[in-house]
């Protein structure tokens, strides 16, 4: 799309259409917003990329009407991820399962990036709102106070370069990020850095190899197996002393690395590649009108798969903060909660997936036995995904606040989030949701109220657990605040758009 007349002002202008920022737009545009995606790329990157996603980055993709068609290029990870040392003993076993998970989904789904990417951004076709430039690089940024912010944009053909502006920007624009610069972010190094040779191929025909992923611990060559969808597999090899990375990624040295499972009358290569595993964090995700989400915010190891993941968590974080703002429900220092909110939950996962790093990539003969000799004691552990909670922000931080809250079947069989719809929702028992109607704040168009009738079993267990007589739910299904009768209604509704703490 070539850009509109000077002056083009848009709501929200994503800078990156890559999957946070496809995920970022369809968000907006389903909630009516005009908004710009600009994209440096005239198409779609057509090599694999990111592999995994997990139960609740699905349901963010239910939640934009887009869970049907993902389901259709995605296959859902039934064994989840063993961790195997040299002698192909288990250590470690991250779990995994078809049967539906708290999310209403399969806890694991594996894809093809360029597939992916296609389903979004047919997505973002459904919106009129929603502009995309592709062949597009913004140059420059500036911001004008209160006012909106004006980027420079210029066509990779030539064409002189053009002005557009936001009322806010957020960039989805990767490791390199211009609005990371324009931010002055700085980044922590959460400690592993470390070079690893990515190989994906196609098989020709049937091999023998494992329908599950598989970290293998050997000390003389850390890798890591995985079945991706179809006929696609990766191995991912850890650099080791004396390897050149510049010629490891040539064909005569991967097949002889990877002759344990394939050779080259087995599969093709589509892609070999060195990448540097990092693990960073920015601080400062946000000045005014500014923002930035997914890589250009934290970058992790992947040996959780949570590097996608983490950045359409921030999307959906911004998406529903970005709404309240632009219809006049919430002063934009509802956004100083983003990061506050978002910085702890991403370090979590980098921090679990660095921990992870160091079992894998161990190579000391000492710290090697030692590892085994810990995990080999018993049976071999079985780890979830962690639930971390959100940093302080829009809910109260008690009891299970900033939790992600679940999604089971309604009464009426239904899933949760169909049936609420992108609003906050107040969950309760009979009493207590009468006590609720009576009060103006929750009798507006942007909160659902539920009472037990309506809520089915796995919801009254929930509220009965943590003897919580009402719930109140965040558009993105994170726990605001829970309360114990309707005595406890006015803490609960200063976390609604407009109430006490945000007006």
């Amino acid at each position: 799309m070539s850009l509109p007349p000077d002056p083009a002002c848009f709501d929200v202008a994503i800078i990156g259409y890559g999957p946070v920022g496809a995920t970022l737009a369809n968000q907006l545009g389903q909630a009516g917003w005009r908004v710009a995606v600009i994209e440096r790329e005239t198409t779609i990157y057509p090599l694999p990329r990111a592999i995994h996603f997990d139960g609740e980055v699905m349901r963010i993709f239910q939640n934009i009407g887009l869970a049907d068609e993902v389901q259709t290029v995605t296959r859902p990870g039934m064994k989840g991820m063993h961790f195997v040392n040299a002698d192909d003993r288990v250590l470690l076993v991250r779990g995994g399962t078809a049967a539906l998970g708290p999310h209403g989904c399969a806890s694991n789904h594996y894809f093809h990036q360029p597939e992916l990417e296609a389903v979004l951004r047919r997505g973002v076709a459904r919106f009129p709102g929603v502009a995309v430039f592709e062949g597009h690089n913004v140059v420059a940024i500036g911001e004008a106070g209160e006012g909106p912010v004006t980027l420079t944009v210029e066509s990779r053909e030539g064409a002189p370069s053009r002005s557009l502006q936001a009322r806010y920007v957020v960039g989805c624009d990767g490791a390199r990020s211009i609005v990371r610069r324009a931010l002055g972010a700085t980044m922590e190094d959460l400690g592993l850095h470390q070079p690893w040779l990515v190989f994906d191929a196609l098989l020709r025909r049937e091999a023998a190899l494992p329908d599950h992923t598989v970290q293998h611990c050997d000390p003389r060559r850390p890798m890591t197996s995985c079945m991706v969808t179809g006929r696609r597999r990766r191995w991912e090899i850890m650099l080791m002393p004396g390897d050149d990375p510049q010629t490891i990624a040539r064909p005569e040295s991967v097949w002889p690395m990877l002759a344990r499972w394939i050779s080259p009358e087995d599969a093709e290569l589509e892609r070999s590649v060195v990448y540097t595993f990092h693990s960073v964090i920015a601080h400062g995700w946000r000045r005014g009108r500014l923002m930035i989400a997914g890589d250009a915010a934290h970058q992790t190891p992947p040996f959780l798969g949570q590097g996608m993941c983490a950045g359409i968590r921030d999307a959906a974080n911004l998406a529903w903060k970005l709404d309240a703002i632009l219809r006049g429900r919430a002063r934009d220092g509802l956004l100083d909660s983003y990061e506050s909110e978002r910085k702890p939950h991403a370090r979590a996962f980098i921090e679990l997936a660095v921990r992870l790093g160091d079992v894998i990539q161990a190579t000391d003969p000492a710290v090697v036995e030692r590892r085994d000799r810990e995990f080999l004691q018993g049976e071999a552990r079985v780890f979830e995904f962690p639930a971390p909670g959100l940093g302080p922000g829009i809910h109260s931080g008690l009891g299970p606040a900033g939790s992600i809250f679940p999604q089971p079947r309604m009464a009426d069989g239904r899933l949760l989030d169909e049936r609420v719809g992108q609003r906050f929702a107040l969950f309760g028992t009979p009493a207590t949701l009468a006590s609720a109607r009576l009060a103006p704040c929750w009798q507006r168009d942007d909160v659902t109220l539920l009472d037990e009738a309506e809520l089915g079993p796995a919801m009254r267990q929930w509220l009965a657990a943590h003897e919580a007589a009402a719930v109140l739910l965040r558009p993105d299904r994170y726990v605001a605040d829970a309360a114990r009768g309707p005595s406890e209604f006015e803490r609960l509704s200063r976390f609604l758009p407009g109430g006490p703490s945000r007006r």
